[in-house]
């Protein structure tokens, strides 16, 4: 049997297509795995469902950062280096995308 796979939506390819514009521009944000998950998401890779998983532990461990001052776009110092981990990962899209379809499964 074929391990399941999930195709991102195109809002979440985009997030983390911003997401490493941004760290090429800022210098900053997401570590060497967050940089992998963003060229596979923006290039619309199919993700299995053990890395949907780590997509969600990753947005309830790091729903914190959206705390910070800069998070929001025209907040001084947009965008953290939190925001753009965030997006490198999908985002919000990201994170409900993720959530919805690991629901759907009963995970």
């Amino acid at each position: 049997m074929k391990p399941e796979s999930f195709t991102p939506p195109r809002t979440v390819q985009a997030n983390a297509k911003r997401a490493l514009e941004w760290r090429r521009k800022y210098g900053r944000g997401m570590t060497a795995i967050g940089v992998a998950r963003a060229r596979d998401l923006s290039n619309g890779r199919a993700v299995s469902l053990r890395t949907l998983k780590r997509m969600r532990s990753f947005f309830r461990r790091h729903q914190v950062d959206s705390n910070a001052l800069g998070f929001f776009r025209g907040e001084p110092g947009f965008p953290t280096a939190g925001r753009i981990a965030f997006d490198g990962w999908g985002g919000k899209s990201g994170w409900d995308w993720c959530e919805r379809e690991l629901e759907k499964l009963g995970e």
